[in-house]
């Protein structure tokens, strides 16, 4: 895949992942800015805490399917969607699968303040294998029923699925860009891994009013 191929797949990414769902429901819902409220995250599980579950849900769906829509688009352009067998076939829609979660988030003309990319990640590990996204979510879910932590779920997460990839035998620079999302979740979530190692994380619970506490994507 030529390099000028991957920038615009970034690209192609990036402005789908700048469609920042949480913002709009928050506006159109609560008429609020959502990143005013909570933890000021622009994402699924502050939208949840604040103005409750329908919204929150409503706003993981479009995060999910923003990026399903720019790993088919840059699959489509740029000749890729194929197996893992042949890496390069993976590549453009990861790329703009990476862009998306960049765009999420920082998008730029909310002066870079968006989400944490969860949902979008999420949704990168079905595009790229079905079977190792079923299992990395039910590893996750495990985690987040046994805890009741959607940060230390998502964490997780975050990390299985590349480890998976590599124990799988997917070419390697398909394995290194998904490790570099993991990366970039655990720096997005700096804050709740202080607050799990010191044991005042916030277990999850779907709100109907606003609350001051600082929390996840």
């Amino acid at each position: 895949m030529l390099l000028i191929n991957r920038f615009f797949c970034l690209l192609i990414g990036y402005a789908f992942g700048c469609i920042q769902s949480a913002f709009i429901v928050g506006k159109l819902v609560g008429k609020i800015d959502i990143r005013d409220y909570g933890s000021g995250n622009a994402g699924f599980t502050n939208t949840s805490r604040v103005l409750g579950a329908k919204a929150g849900i409503v706003v993981f769906i479009i995060d999910f399917f923003k990026l399903v829509l720019s790993y088919t688009v840059c699959s489509v352009l740029f000749d890729g969607g194929g197996s893992f067998v042949n890496g390069a076939l993976l590549l453009p829609g990861i790329y703009g699968g990476i862009g998306t979660v960049l765009g999420h988030n920082f998008p730029f003309y909310m002066g870079f303040r968006g989400g944490k990319g969860i949902a979008c990640t999420l949704a990168l590990m079905l595009c790229v294998d079905l079977k190792l996204a079923l299992i990395t979510y039910a590893i996750g879910f495990a985690v987040f029923i046994a805890k009741k932590y959607i940060s230390l779920s998502s964490l997780t997460m975050a990390v299985v699925y590349p480890v998976l990839m590599l124990v799988s035998g997917f070419d390697t620079e398909s394995t290194v860009l998904m490790f570099v999302l993991c990366v970039l979740a655990y720096i997005k979530h700096k804050s709740n891994i202080e607050r799990l190692i010191h044991g005042n994380e916030n277990k999850f619970r779907f709100g109907k009013k606003t609350e001051s506490v600082k929390e996840d994507d």
